[in-house]
């Protein structure tokens, strides 16, 4: 929790929402103020409730209560600063809700730099600080920390692995998987496992039900595949009907992400979320049958529900941002049959006695060991990586001459 030294003046914000919430025919909710503890001493700056307009509309955006101390304690700290919620980062800018209307801010270099330093930037759904410069400028000079990310890795194909934060502050990730070319199982183990390392509850959506005979068929592989933890909708995402499905996951104050390829349908069915049209679509490739990039940024938009939707572009490829033992809690079927192998250092390859091998299907398991190798390459330098590609052509070379050798 963010500490305030306590001798600081209570900022006129703060005395008007407790003013307000005192006024006639106003709610009777209470609202907590802090205790002043004697100058020199420091003290947790608490609010439990502010009975304002302001911060229900922020409420409304997904604002939690955890994030609404730590700005109580900032704001008191700068009676000029405004908490907004981040819709869309741009290039040289960010568009911000304030829980009325949407506008635009620059990011402060030193904010900038201060998060390159920790692997980390600011993305789609974070909260932030901002003042005006009095020029009509809003600048954002602190992010609060994100209750949850999504992230990812790109790596260069040589010694260069980049994090990269796809979206901040979510509730529910809505897997979106067409039920045509699009439908790989595979794919969405992928996805299902970045949205279990984020601590995102994940929802798996099956797009163009009306185009597939086979829709039920597939929906029930995807169930037999992600368990009973994880709801799986099969739907149309042009339909009315794909909002009533989706209700449950659509509350007031909740924030939900769309994730998948290109041309599943995540921008269609945005748009029906959302009631109106918020985002361009496009049609697929007539040859292949993929999509085409409609989506270039990340975007949040409003619901008739209250809760927050962000659209995404398509993921052409991912990689998770994870280490070995991480995914074993993803993959908690296999971290639990491994306690029944033979060998406690079971790698479920060619050992004998393994448990895991007899009872998860190959394509999952080879899955699983492909984001083994992926996620333990990324975390070796790049020293240990070269020692290991020595190793390697060593091996190549020893295995040439042996074979030159029986050859005579």
């Amino acid at each position: 929790m963010i500490r305030l030294v306590s001798h600081r003046p209570i900022p006129r914000l703060v005395r008007a929402l407790l003013h307000a919430a005192s006024a006639p025919g106003r709610s009777s909710r209470p609202v907590h103020a802090p205790t002043l503890a004697p100058p020199g001493h420091d003290q947790d700056l608490t609010f439990d409730m502010i009975d304002s307009d302001t911060l229900s509309r922020l409420r409304r955006w997904g604002l939690k209560p955890v994030q609404m101390q730590a700005a109580a304690a900032a704001m008191a700290a700068d009676p000029e600063a405004r908490l907004l919620r981040v819709t869309q980062v741009q290039r040289e800018g960010l568009l911000v809700h304030d829980g009325t209307g949407e506008g635009p801010a620059r990011l402060l270099p030193a904010l900038r730099h201060a998060l390159d330093a920790e692997g980390d930037a600011i993305a789609c759904g974070d909260w932030v600080l901002a003042r005006d410069d009095g020029h009509g400028t809003r600048w954002t000079f602190e992010r609060l920390a994100p209750l949850t990310q999504l992230t990812r890795r790109l790596h260069d194909g040589r010694d260069k692995v980049t994090r990269v934060v796809i979206v901040s502050n979510v509730d529910t990730a809505l897997l979106v998987m067409g039920l045509d070319g699009d439908f790989s199982l595979r794919r969405l183990e992928r996805f299902v496992a970045l949205a279990r390392l984020a601590g995102v509850e994940p929802v798996v959506v099956l797009t163009k039900a009306d185009l597939c005979a086979e829709a039920e068929a597939r929906a029930a592989q995807v169930r037999a595949l992600v368990g009973p933890g994880v709801p799986v909708c099969a739907l149309d995402a042009r339909s009315a009907a794909a909002a009533q499905a989706l209700a449950p996951w659509l509350a007031e104050g909740q924030t939900l992400v769309l994730v998948g390829s290109s041309g599943t349908g995540k921008s269609t069915l945005t748009n029906t979320l959302a009631g109106h049209e918020v985002a361009d679509t496009g049609g697929q490739r007539k040859g292949d049958g993929r999509g085409r990039h409609t989506t270039t940024v990340r975007t949040l938009h409003g619901t008739p529900e209250g809760a927050c939707l962000v659209d995404t572009p398509g993921l052409r490829t991912l990689r998770l941002d994870g280490d070995p033992l991480a995914l074993d809690a993803v993959f908690d079927d296999i971290a639990k049959l491994a306690a029944q192998c033979r060998f406690r250092d079971c790698r479920h390859e060619g050992e004998p006695g393994c448990a895991v091998r007899e009872a998860v299907p190959a394509a999952r398991l080879k899955n699983f060991h492909k984001l083994q190798r992926e996620a333990r390459r990324d975390q070796i330098t790049a020293l240990e990586r070269k020692v290991e590609v020595a190793q390697w052509k060593a091996r190549a070379r020893h295995a040439r001459v042996r074979m030159a050798a029986k050859r005579g």
